[in-house]
């Protein structure tokens, strides 16, 4: 479980500096340069990302069980998940009426993704991992509303072709991860 949180401090930490440290972030920048910043930003986040997936793999080799969800919360779930790989494609792809409206749909993305996973899975592993992305992904959008009304950010109005790539294109995400990605990636089949 050590791995696990080591990952979680890192990976959302790093992601966490808008939140937490903005004006130090634009500062750091402009000292030392958008490239060398990005650079460490995703050295810090592969590390990150690298002890969440080891650590969360251990983690589930000794399951401690907390609740046992009821076995329509994996069906509930799955369509929370569709829901977050549509705001996820949001997030990409151009002039859809979803990010016109929300504004940050990758962060309520995860958000929705976080939440199904919570609500499907009972253990302490799966809690701490996406317990801390649901806390995160609130924090994040709110600090993200708020830079935006800071700066009275405007976003360009979604087409109804923009918004219907979207949906399919997220839809389709959905589909290999469900159907194939997520047994191969992560040993668990949630659909099928």
């Amino acid at each position: 479980m050590a791995i696990l949180i080591l990952g979680l401090v890192l990976f959302l930490g790093v992601h966490s500096i808008r939140i937490v440290a903005d004006g130090w972030r634009t500062a750091t920048i402009g000292r030392i340069g958008e490239l060398p910043w990005k650079a460490v930003y995703a050295l810090l986040s592969i590390v990150g990302f690298v002890l969440i997936v080891w650590g969360f793999g251990l983690a589930r080799q000794q399951p401690v069980q907390l609740w046992l969800p009821p076995r329509g919360m994996r069906h509930l779930a799955s369509l929370l998940t569709l829901i977050a790989f549509i705001l996820l494609a949001a997030a990409y792809v151009p002039r859809n009426a979803i990010k016109a409206r929300l504004h940050h749909p990758m962060v309520l993305g995860v958000k929705v993704w976080a939440l199904a996973h919570l609500l499907a899975n009972g253990n302490v592993a799966h809690v701490v991992l996406f317990g801390a992305f649901l806390v995160w992904a609130v924090l994040s959008f709110r600090a993200a509303r708020a830079r935006d009304r800071a700066a009275h950010t405007v976003y360009p109005a979604g087409t109804p072709a923009g918004t219907a790539i979207t949906v399919v294109v997220g839809a389709a995400a959905w589909a290999v991860f469900a159907f194939w990605a997520h047994g191969l990636l992560i040993g668990i089949r949630p659909v099928g």
